[in-house]
């Protein structure tokens, strides 16, 4: 730790981390408050594409959290700067809460396609139609490639598996925008004025949250809320800089031991 350099920037995780769906992780509100009395910034990062950033936005505001639109970074607005720069048409396999984020891109005529977590599309006709697509050399833009999430009834299949099979299906590979992507991460730190080395990540999946943020120089903390399954700490390399059992024990780690 002597080594690094005096932490500003702490990004956060918010599904699995704060909540889980619309239920507050115990403590986390007054956590957070806690964390914003610090000299640090707090930037809230999130692979969910179930909801527009608006939608997400409402339901943190529901469960008492400040937060503010200019304060969360999602994988959503990642993919779509990519859109943006590639002039692409895509054909956009995500919920239809997340069309807003959307708003004004041309999708007739597509000639990509971009794959987010879309339980209600996830069906034989439209996993087809993307895979002609990609057949006849449309690139495949993948929102992120988690492998599963939490939800109230228990873990579910992220988008990942799908994503997997469709580059398997037509010998491709996706761009894949979301965690744990090093351009994420520094998309997500771009205005902050931190470097990676500045800044901690804390966040309930292992490869998607810690490994990502590890990867590009910051700590990662693992929280055993959310998707968190026993011994997943060891399924990275670096391991965490530290396992917790919730979001207010990383904050209260933060506080003693790193300000």
């Amino acid at each position: 730790m002597a080594a690094r350099r005096a932490l500003k920037a702490v990004l956060v995780d918010l599904n699995g981390t704060l909540h889980i769906e619309d239920a507050a992780v115990p403590g986390a509100q007054e956590a957070l408050k806690r964390l914003r009395g610090t000299s640090v910034l707090v930037r809230f990062v999130t692979n969910t594409t179930k909801e527009s950033k608006q939608d997400l936005l409402e339901r943190l505001k529901k469960l008492e959290f400040d937060i503010s639109e200019d304060e969360i970074f999602t994988s959503l607005t990642a993919a779509r700067n990519l859109v943006e720069q590639k002039q692409v048409r895509p054909m956009l396999l995500v919920d239809d809460r997340a069309l807003p984020d959307f708003k004004g891109i041309q999708t007739s005529d597509p000639n990509a396609v971009v794959i987010g977590l879309a339980p209600e599309h996830f069906h034989y006709q439209i996993l087809n139609q993307a895979f002609r697509l990609l057949l006849d050399g449309a690139p495949l833009i993948a929102i992120h490639k988690a492998r599963y999430y939490k939800r109230k009834d228990g873990l579910a299949l992220g988008p990942g598996p799908f994503v997997t099979a469709l580059e398997y299906a037509t010998d491709t590979k996706a761009t894949v925008v979301g965690k744990p992507e090093k351009t994420f991460f520094l998309e997500a730190l771009r205005g902050t004025g931190c470097e990676p080395e500045e800044a901690i990540m804390i966040g309930d999946d292992c490869r998607d949250d810690v490994g990502g943020a590890q990867t590009v120089g910051m700590l990662g903390i693992l929280v055993k809320t959310g998707k968190y399954r026993a011994a997943d700490e060891e399924k990275i390399n670096p391991p965490p800089y530290l396992t917790c059992e919730s979001f207010p024990h990383a904050v209260e780690h933060i506080l003693q031991h790193l300000l």
